[in-house]
């Protein structure tokens, strides 16, 4: 069964840690809980947003610079298997 990982606050979602920097994780990647997928940014502060579920990434509901809002769903993560 599907899972998402949900935006724990309102803000700009980043999938890097810095522009040069490979994503935390892309479509495809396996995800444990407590892996941090991605940051989000509020008012220059920056928040880890980490993934609850085991399994594989399948895709991003959100892009990178992406607007969100607290408990919007972010990614989609399949069971691995």
């Amino acid at each position: 069964m599907e899972q998402t990982i949900k935006s724990p606050y309102p803000g700009t979602f980043y999938r890097r840690p810095n522009p040069e920097a490979d994503p935390y994780v892309s479509e495809g990647d396996r995800v444990q809980p407590g892996d941090v997928v991605g940051v989000v940014e509020i008012m220059k502060n920056f928040y880890e947003v980490t993934s609850e579920a085991a399994g594989v990434v399948e895709r991003f509901l959100v892009e990178n610079e992406g607007l969100v809002e607290a408990g919007q769903d972010l990614i989609v993560v399949a069971p691995a298997g």
